[in-house]
Parts: structure tokens; sequence; C-alpha cells
């Protein structure tokens, strides 16, 4: 009987943020008993990967896993991969920081374990062509990708065995082609059915190497796989099933492969990674357009014969598709920036806030799929956090711990072609867009390392047309579909709650709006916005600022116009934001002065976006007119009357927010929640809560009208 090589490799991750319990699930129920299932199997020998934030979860809450996979590598059983520590996508983040982040796993892993890993496992798989100098300088022999990066290559399945070699400028690694119907096959088909299909591939091919490597997580965690790995024995099955037929099948670690046989040939890959995150990096109507051409062409039978030439976008392009994402990637270069120049010299404190930089580039928050963190608030946060606390201490380095300065900054800060202004001091960071409303993009409070205005739009996904068909899937079948293939909503009636933004999520965006405008139709962004302010460009009247000031300011204006029936009329709106090096306090100024011949009727309103993370906890809540009996958590709707005071607390974090402006007005409060897929499901995921005060305008001709706004940012002591 011919024989083969089988190598196995297994990912397992946490990303940065997620919560305790999350981690402590995942242990119980994958972690610890897939190690378990290899210590009652040791003649089945395998590759793991473990990112970072697990590492550091595991050596904290259950130092004895240590010493199992200690015992584990001792016996030469299993074979550990590197990786960027805290799992960022590497050609997203500056190399200094990739190699770094790189050495940084494999200092861990020598120093917990006497293993000295050569292997890299490159998250989400997201290759680019530039990657074997960085990998090179960093002493990588190998990584492992998808089946998909090859045959966009123009390689064939038959040709997906062994390793093959790249380069770029003459720095050379080996990748091993993951299986894809293996990564298919495990867990979800009967053992029996991978022993077949090894079968099959050694009578084809003789004595190859074949790989499967895919996430732990398909081990336990995701729905349905604890019941039918553990409970139902799939994982024993396997393994026994290895055990049987080891006379022929030759379970090998990547490393002894390499040493042992050849490369199967040279290769050229494109930027790539797996077939799901191309089509999730698409914009939303091409992934429905992309859907289809994939279903037609599979019902003609031609699909594998175009396979090699259809595919989705790549990974850079979530930082197009979701602003979100491109603000806080833009924010970690820049931290980045500040950092690496602050810290020249390794020292105590560089290497502390170098790892709350690579903290910050945990690759979970900056995408979205069927996985991938972008709409999960608290990675998000997670992100923002420790950026801030990276950029505290390099702050704390360039101003030699001076208890206040104040600077501002004008530069290209999220490369969309227009100068964004970056105002700092000890207390806050104030990100301005005069491009963009003349609004302000991020509001730091950097004592307690929280970006208040963390919210995520509501835009329009590729899969929101499955909604309304989705059905629960109880998972009740005999083997687990792949949550690649799971339709289901978490809560009924979420495809009436689809409501897509027209604008991004930022504070002080004005707005025009006709008086028969309700809060549910605002809400729904279903009305008319008659003024042209909200998302276009301000000028910069005035910019003063001067170094070593105590104080400094910036007017916008815009000379726009109000659109009422038949009438166009001008009006030119002026913003002054005014800031001092001794506080976390914002003030600003309007004043608006119709320049037409008739009257402007209409509310002005000037939206303000803010998040505490939850929307339904007791702890965090906000407070109109300082009435401390009437406290209501952020997820509350409201239209209310003679307002001229919002405070936000959080308690559980301890900040305080007051919002407060000269004139009373009328008040629309609601909660900015989207509707995203997981592994679980469709969800509703609460984002943050918009606060809208608004005032009537009867403006004449020339006349001007005017109201000043504070924003306060404190810490908060019960």
């Amino acid at each position: 009987m011919a024989k083969i090589n089988l190598l196995l490799g297994i990912h397992n991750h946490q990303p940065v943020g997620n919560f305790d319990n999350v981690f402590k699930d995942a242990y119980e129920k994958c972690y610890l008993p897939f190690i378990q299932a290899l210590e009652s199997h040791p003649k089945i020998r395998l590759t793991l990967h473990y990112t970072g934030p697990l590492w550091e979860w595991i050596e904290f809450n259950a130092p004895d896993f240590f010493e199992r996979i200690n015992a584990l590598v001792s016996k030469n059983q299993i074979e550990l991969l590197t990786g960027g520590f805290y799992e960022p996508i590497l050609p997203m983040i500056p190399e200094t920081d990739a190699i770094g982040q790189i050495r940084l796993h494999t200092r861990f892993i020598k120093e917990r374990f006497g293993y000295n890993p050569t292997g890299l496992w490159l998250a989400e798989r997201v290759w680019d062509p530039s990657l074997p100098k960085t990998l090179s300088a960093s002493d990588i022999r190998y990584t492992i990708l998808d089946e998909s990066h090859f045959t966009y290559a123009g390689l064939k399945h038959k040709d997906i065995y062994g390793y093959y070699l790249t380069e770029r400028e003459n720095s050379a690694i080996a990748i091993f082609p993951i299986d894809k119907t293996l990564r298919y096959f495990i867990p979800f088909k009967l053992p029996e059915e991978t022993i077949d299909y090894l079968k099959r591939t050694a009578d084809e091919k003789g004595e190859i190497g074949i790989t499967y490597a895919d996430d732990g997580e398909k081990f336990g965690v995701w729905p349905g796989t604890y019941k039918w790995v553990f409970e139902e024995r799939w994982l024993e099955r396997f393994f026994a099933s290895l055990d049987e037929n080891s006379d022929w099948i030759n379970l090998m670690t990547f490393s002894e492969f390499l040493n042992k046989y050849p490369p199967t040939g040279r290769v050229y890959l494109p930027t790539a990674s797996y077939e799901e995150m191309m089509e999730w990096a698409l914009p939303a109507e091409a992934i429905e357009e992309y859907e289809k051409t994939i279903e037609e062409l599979k019902a003609a039978g031609r699909f594998e014969d175009y396979k090699p030439f259809i595919r989705g976008g790549f990974w850079d392009n979530f930082l197009a598709k979701y602003p979100e994402a491109n603000n806080m990637h833009k924010k970690m270069l820049y931290v980045s920036k500040k950092v690496n120049s602050a810290f020249k010299v390794n020292d105590i404190k560089g290497e502390a806030a170098k790892k709350e930089l690579y903290r910050s580039q945990c690759n979970c928050a900056y995408w979205h799929g069927l996985f991938g963190g972008l709409y999960l608030n608290y990675l998000r946060h997670a992100v923002y956090k420790h950026l801030i606390l990276s950029e505290n201490a390099a702050d704390e380095k360039m101003h030699k711990e001076k208890d206040s300065y104040l600077e501002a900054e004008t530069i290209d800060y999220n490369s969309d072609g227009f100068k964004e202004i970056l105002i700092s001091n000890p207390y806050i960071n104030a990100y301005l867009s005069p491009n963009y409303g003349g609004s302000i993009i991020e509001i730091d409070f950097k004592p307690k390392a929280f970006n208040i205005s963390n919210l995520l739009a509501r835009r329009k996904e590729g899969y929101h047309y499955k909604l309304k068909a989705a059905k629960n899937n109880s998972g009740s079948s005999a083997e687990p579909v792949s949550i690649h293939h799971i339709v289901k909503s978490k809560e009924e009636g979420l495809e009436g709650l689809l409501y897509y933004d027209w604008h991004n999520r930022y504070s002080f965006l004005d707005h025009f709006v006709d008086s028969s405008t309700t809060l549910e139709a605002f809400t729904r962004c279903n009305y008319k916005e008659l003024g042209d302010f909200v998302n276009q460009p301000y000028t910069i009247e005035e910019f003063s600022f001067f170094k070593d000031r105590a104080d400094g300011y910036i007017i916008f204006k815009r000379d726009g116009a109000v659109y009422t029936g038949k009438n166009t009329i001008p009006i030119t709106v002026r913003k002054r934001f005014s800031f001092n090096e001794n506080s976390g306090m914002i003030n600003a100024s309007y004043s608006l002065t119709n320049r037409g011949t008739i009257p402007i009727e209409s509310f002005f309103g000037i939206e303000f976006n803010f998040t505490l993370l939850a929307g339904n906890d007791e702890s965090r809540y906000f407070i109109l007119q300082d009435k401390e009996g009437e406290k209501r958590q952020m997820a509350v709707s409201g239209d209310f009357d003679d307002i001229n005071k919002i405070s936000l607390v959080d308690e559980w974090s301890g900040i305080k927010v007051d919002l407060s402006y000269s004139v009373s007005s009328r008040l629309w409060i609601y909660p900015v929640e989207t509707i995203s897929q997981s592994e679980e499901g469709f969800e509703r995921i609460y984002q943050g809560t918009s606060f809208l005060p608004s005032w009537r305008l009867n403006l004449k001709p020339k006349e001007k009208w005017e109201t000043g706004i504070r924003i306060d940012i404190s810490e908060y002591h019960k």
C-alpha cells in the first residue's frame, strides 16, 4: 500500500480584549481536552500554534497547561509555531513592529518551553509578496497557506502537496499548502471519510506530504462541535483511526518534512487570504454579485475550470469598506511612529509601551466577515485602550513628564487625501476633520485610555439579503455543519431593524431638518436633510496654536445652503473650537448667518455620538439636567424638551462626560445598533448612543443665531 506523510497543524487564538469567560469556556471545551486527547495517543504528532493573548491567559489562569505542553515538546510529539505575538496582520503593520512581534513570540516559546520555533502561523493567512524578507529577517524557515493562494497562482489541486519555495530579493522561505478538502472534512466528516480521502490521495500520488492546518476552535468552540468532537468522541475516533493506519499514514511535523524532503517547486503567490476572507473584503453589493456568479458557475458545472480566475478582494479593502477600521489602523500607524521615535534606546518603559502597541495590532477588531470583530465594540475598545496607553507613555517621554502641554498637528491622518487636525494634551486627544463636516472624529480620555467616540455606523452588508430567509438551525444532524454554511438569527424581527446610515458617526455634525421630521424617521435615516453640511467640507478660517501657549483655537466655516421647497437659501455656519492644556474640556461656539433674501425656517441640530460600550448596564447611564434620580441606560430612546445639559456616567470605567450648551433645546436620543452576523448567527449589537440637541430656527435675512457648547470629560468618583 502506498504511504503518505500527513502534516497536521492546529492554530488556537482568542483576541485581545475578549471576555475572560470566553477564554475560560474555550479552554475548558477545546484547548484542554484537545491536549488531553493528544496525551492519550502518544503516536499522534502534530504542530500547534497559540497566540500571545491565549498564552498570557493560560499562563495566568491555568499554568499547569504549560507543563503539559512542555512534556509533549520534550517527547517530540508536538512542534510549536511562532507568529506575530498578538496576532497582527503582518503586511498591515510597520515592518519593525512585525519583526518585533515575531521575536517577542519566539522568545516567549524559548523561555517557557526551551524550544526554538522556525515555523510561523500567518494571521488569517493574509499573504503579501513582500513577506519573505520580513520572515527571513525574523529567522523563519516556513509558513502555511491555503490552497486558494496556490490556485490563484495557477496551480491545480493535484499540485497541493509537499512545500514550495518562494522569495523576495533572494530571501527565501518554504510554504506548505493546506489541502482544502481536508480543511472542510476535519472535523465535520466522519473519520473514515478522511482516511478514505488520504488513501485515494496516496494511491494517486505516492509518498508525498499533505497538509491540514486550521483553527483549533473547530474542535469544541464552534457551534455544535463540542458535542460532536468530544461528547460523541469524534477526536478520539479520528486519532484512533490514524493510529490504526500508522503503517501507511506517517505523521510528521513540518520541520521534519522540510529537513527530509526537497521542495515540490518554486512559486510566487499573489496577495491573498483564504477564500471566505477575500469574499468578505468585497463591498457589500459586490458580495451579492460574487455569490450569484459562483452559484451560476457551479450550476453549469464550470466552477472548477474558472476557479483560478475568480476571487474576491484582499484584506486591505476592509480599510476602504469601513472608515472606522481605517481610522483605527491609521491611529495604530501614528502611535507606532510616535513610540518608535520616543524610545529609540530600549528601556523598561519603552518595552512596556511597545507591548501595548503590539496588543493594539491584534487583527480581529480591524475587519468583519463571519469572524472578525469589527462589529464588537469591546474589541475595538481594547485596540484603542492599548493604543492610548502606548501613546501616553510616548507623550510622557517626549514631554519629559511635564504636567501640562497643548499640541496641535495638521496632517492627513487617515490617508483620505485631506488634512485633519490632531489636538492633544495630558487629558484628551481630539481629532478634527475640516473636510468631513468640520466634525470631531475621535475623542480620547487619556487618563482612562478610553475613546468615547468609538462607534460603528450602520451599513449594508453583503449577507443582509439572507436575513429574511434566516431560519434557526438546531444543529441536530449527525454531523455538525460548518459555520460557513449556517444561516440563523439570534433574535426575531432583526430584518425590521436594518437601517443604513448615510454618514459616519462622528460628533459636531450639523443638521438642518424639516419641522415635520420625527425621532423615529430620523433614527431610521428616513427623512430629508435640508442642508448640505453634515459630511461636506468646511474651510479653516483661523488656526491659533503656538508653542508653549496654554490655549489655542480653530475656526471652521462653511458657506452652504438650506433647501426648502423651490428655495435655495445661502447660509454660513461657523464653529470655533478652543482647547487648553489643563483639562479635558472642549469649548465650541456656533454662529449661523442667513445670507439669503428670505427667512430660513427649519430645525438646526448638532449631532453627537458617544459610547460607554454597554447599552443596558446599570453602571453606565446618562442624566439630563443634573437630575440624579432619573438615570437612563444608554440604549434608551427619547424625545425631550428644554434641555441644556447631558451627563454620561460610566461607573465601571470611572468616566464622566458633561455635554452642555448655552441655549436650551429639544433633544433626541437613540441607540445606534447594528445588525451583523457571527458564528452564532445574525445579532443586534449596541454601538453607542446618538444625541441631537436641536433648535427651531426662524432666521431672517442677514440675521445671526448663536450658541455655545462645552464637552467636559473627567474622572468619575462615586
